[in-house]
C-alpha cells in the first residue's frame, strides 16, 4: 500500500500548490487593483484518484477586464503607476 500513500501524498502535495497558487494570484492582483470574484481552484479537476488541479480564472465585468488589460499594458512598456488610484 506503499505506492498508494504515495500517490496521496503527490495528489495533496499538487492540490495545495494549485491553492497557494489561487492565494498569490488574488494577492498579486489586488496590489495592482485587480480583483477577480471567481479565481479559486477548480473542483473538478481536483478529483478522482490522480488529481490534476487547475485555477479557474474564473469570470468578470468589463471594467476588470480593462483594468487587467491596462495593469499588463503598463508591466509591459516597463512602467508602473506611482500609487494606486492616480490613473490618467
Amino acid at each position: 500500500m506503499e505506492a498508494t500513500e504515495q500517490r496521496r501524498k503527490v495528489a495533496a502535495d499538487r492540490v495545495r500548490t494549485a491553492e497557494d497558487a489561487v492565494v498569490r494570484l488574488k494577492e498579486g492582483l489586488a496590489g495592482v487593483g485587480v480583483t477577480l470574484p471567481s479565481l479559486r481552484v477548480d473542483p473538478v479537476s481536483c478529483a478522482g484518484n490522480e488529481p490534476t488541479p487547475l485555477v479557474d480564472l474564473g469570470r468578470c465585468n468589463i471594467d476588470t477586464a480593462l483594468r487587467l488589460c491596462e495593469v499588463l499594458a503598463e508591466k509591459a512598456s516597463g512602467r508602473e503607476e506611482s500609487g494606486r488610484g492616480e490613473r490618467s
